[in-house]
């Protein structure tokens, strides 16, 4: 999940705006645990993983 849709509990604020400090310092600790794949959709993931999967299909027949 991405911080751009979350609201703090603290100020009821988007999280990505960073009103209060609580934001502020989630939204900085949630930057920083992107990892290589953070900044693709759930939907590229998965075709990844199909031609993942078939790869495999391919090489065990």
């Amino acid at each position: 999940m991405t911080y751009d849709r979350l609201v703090c509990a603290n100020c009821a604020a988007p999280v990505a705006e960073g009103r209060c400090p609580v934001c502020r310092a989630n939204r900085e600790r949630l930057q920083q645990g992107d990892g290589p794949f953070a900044g693709l959709s759930p939907v590229t993931l998965l075709a990844l993983l199909v031609v993942l999967v078939a790869a495999v299909a391919l090489l065990a027949v």
